[in-house]
């Protein structure tokens, strides 16, 4: 028999999976590091984390040019569903699909928002190359 705090589903107990999704980073991933640090080394200098009140809401970039109001989001392949690599769980599909369709929509939202205030949004995949990413950041910038 199974333990009330067991997922079916998984087999693992929910306060592990709790445990596990609470140790899942906001900030500080390290792609977002990577880009970042290269953007640094090349003489570049901006904000990470800002806070960007637009539309009643706060959305906070992982790395922000203010002057030129450009944000920059550095995209896990998993949790913003890359068309290339992301495999979506095989266990308690239809939550997976939702969380993740959530995660897309508000991700549209914010690039919405953010545009129509005059902001220019710049997307990177964690699965980009350093210079591919940091190159597509600085096209912008200049």
């Amino acid at each position: 028999m199974l333990e009330d705090s067991v997922i079916p589903e998984s087999g693992i107990a929910s306060d592990v999976r709790s445990r596990m999704m609470r140790a899942v980073k906001r900030t500080d991933t390290k792609p977002e590091i990577a880009v970042r640090s290269a953007l640094h080394q090349r003489g570049y200098r901006f904000r990470k984390d800002f806070p960007i009140r637009v539309d009643g809401r706060v959305i906070r970039p992982d790395v922000v040019f203010t002057r030129q109001r450009i944000a920059v989001f550095v995209d896990g392949c998993f949790w913003h569903v890359c068309p290339l690599h992301c495999r979506r769980p095989r266990t308690n599909t239809e939550f997976w699909s939702q969380k993740l369709g959530r995660n897309q929509q508000r991700d549209r939202e914010q690039d919405a928002a953010l545009e129509k205030a005059g902001w220019v949004v710049v997307r990177i995949w964690e699965h980009q190359t350093i210079d591919s990413a940091v190159s597509d950041v600085v096209a912008v910038v200049r």
